[in-house]
C-alpha cells in the first residue's frame, strides 16, 4: 500500500494527460504526455501495434485484486456521459476477447506514468465489477522495439502475471530498477528476481503464442482507433474520452457498461 500511495503522489501532477508514445529513455517515465483525444500519437497508425492479453479468464483473474462481485449491478454515479465529450462511438470497432459478458478493455503501457497511476484504481475497480463484465488488459506498443508487451504475454502464458504485473509498474516508476526501453534480457533478469524461471521466460517471450497475441492486439488497436494510453474500450463499441481525471475514466466506463446492459 505504501508503494501505491507513493506512486500516486509522484504522478499526481500529470493525471490529466495520457501517454501517446514510448518516452525518451533519458526522460522521466512519469513526464507529461499529450492527451489521448486532444492530439494523436507520434507514431503513425500502421506502426503503432498494440500488445493485448490473451483473453484467458484465468490470466485475467491472476491480475485482479479480488474476484468479481456477484452482487447486482449498482447504478453508476455522477451525470450521464455525453457522446463526443465523454466518449466516442467506434465505427467498425471490435471486442478483444470472446467472453460472454460486457467487455471492458484497458489499453495500457508499462512505461506510461499515467497507466502506473491508474493501476491501483483499476485493481479496486475490477474487484467490484459485476459478474456480467469481462475485464481484459491490453498492453499497447507505439514502438515495435518495445519489449514490455512481450513480457506481459510471456508472463501471462506462464501464469505469473500476479507476480509481475504490478511489480513491473513499480520497477519502472518507483524503484527505477527497469528502464522504459529495457531490453528483453533486462526484463527477464528482473522477473528472475521475482522467482520466475529466467531462461524459460526469455524463450517464451519469443514464442509463437506471444507473436500471435501481438498481431491480434495490433488489429484491436487499429480497429478501435486507439492513439494513447490509458484508453478504455467498452464492448468494442465505445472509446472513453474522459480526461478530467483518472477517476472520471472509471465513472464514464461504468455508465457505458450500464448502457450496454440495458441494450441487451
Amino acid at each position: 500500500m505504501k508503494i501505491r500511495r507513493t506512486l500516486l503522489l509522484l504522478l499526481a501532477p500529470v493525471l490529466l494527460a495520457a501517454c501517446g508514445q514510448q518516452p525518451d529513455p533519458a526522460a522521466s517515465p512519469a513526464s507529461p504526455a499529450p492527451s489521448a483525444e486532444a492530439s494523436p500519437a507520434a507514431a503513425p497508425a500502421a506502426a503503432a501495434p498494440a500488445r493485448a492479453d490473451t483473453g484467458d479468464a484465468a490470466a485475467a483473474d491472476a491480475t485482479a485484486a479480488a474476484p468479481a462481485s456477484t452482487a447486482s449491478p449498482a447504478a453508476p454515479e455522477g451525470p450521464a456521459p455525453v457522446e463526443g465529450t465523454d466518449y466516442a462511438v467506434i465505427q467498425g470497432g471490435q471486442r478483444f476477447s470472446n467472453g460472454p459478458g460486457i467487455e471492458v478493455a484497458e489499453v495500457f503501457a508499462y512505461w506510461c506514468g499515467h497507466c502506473a497511476a491508474f493501476e491501483p484504481l483499476v485493481k479496486a475497480w475490477k474487484a467490484r465489477l459485476p459478474a456480467d463484465v469481462d475485464f481484459v488488459a491490453v498492453p499497447v506498443v507505439f514502438d515495435p522495439n518495445d519489449n514490455y508487451p512481450r513480457a506481459f504475454f510471456a508472463s501471462e502464458a506462464m501464469g505469473t502475471l500476479e507476480r509481475t504485473h504490478e511489480a513491473t509498474f513499480n520497477a519502472i516508476h518507483i524503484q527505477r530498477a527497469l528502464r522504459p526501453n529495457a531490453d528483453a534480457d533486462s526484463i527477464a533478469a528482473f522477473y528472475g528476481g521475482l522467482g520466475i524461471d529466467q531462461k524459460r521466460f526469455a524463450s517464451t517471450m519469443q514464442s509463437f503464442a506471444v507473436n500471435a497475441n501481438l498481431g491480434r492486439a495490433r488489429q484491436f488497436v487499429t480497429r478501435n482507433g486507439i492513439e494513447a494510453t490509458p484508453t478504455i474500450i467498452v464492448n468494442g463499441k465505445y472509446r472513453v474520452m474522459a480526461s478530467r481525471s483518472l477517476e472520471d475514466l472509471v465513472r464514464v466506463t461504468d455508465h457505458l457498461v450500464a448502457m450496454e446492459r440495458a441494450a441487451q
